[in-house]
């Protein structure tokens, strides 16, 4: 039989090989936070000094008023559409899924798939519709005024 001295000296090497072996292994599959923080942010510009709206127009801020930004997501189903509108205040679109094709007033029709991003016609009426099999999302952001409509549905 073991003394009990050699058995406390077995159990304390295994407790010591043990916790040696297990704080060798977590400092290998833990990250190193400080190297983290070292990497640099990734940032991919989608769109740089817009002046200009899909047709042409110069990019006009509303005045007199404080600014109100809103953002949403629309999502449109394969034969939806938006329905003729107009935005008053600038507005930022980027298309997430699908592909959107918009009819605008005068008869100009374009089509933005997936990826696109542009800055949408103010003060024109227009039309967005899913042409397509698969649901269309976008993100919006309107860069308005107090009491400016981001979206005046056509009379």
């Amino acid at each position: 039989m073991k003394s009990p001295m050699s058995i406390r000296f077995a159990v304390l090497l295994s407790c010591t090989a043990l916790a040696a072996a297990l704080s060798t292994g977590c400092a290998s599959d833990t990250p190193n936070r400080q190297a983290d923080a070292a990497v640099p942010v990734s940032r991919t510009p989608l769109l740089t000094k817009a002046r200009a709206t899909v047709l042409g127009q110069t990019i006009v801020y509303p005045t007199g008023t404080p600014a109100e930004v809103s953002s949403a997501t629309v999502t449109m189903q394969p034969g939806q559409e938006t329905g003729w509108h107009r935005h008053d205040a600038p507005l930022y679109v980027q298309v997430l899924e699908g592909t959107v094709t918009v009819e605008y007033d005068g008869g100009v029709v374009k089509a933005y798939p997936k990826g696109s991003v542009f800055m949408e016609a103010t003060g024109t009426y227009h039309n967005g519709r899913n042409l397509g099999n698969e649901p269309v999302l976008l993100l919006t952001v309107s860069i308005g005024a107090e009491g400016i409509e981001n979206t005046v549905a056509r009379p």
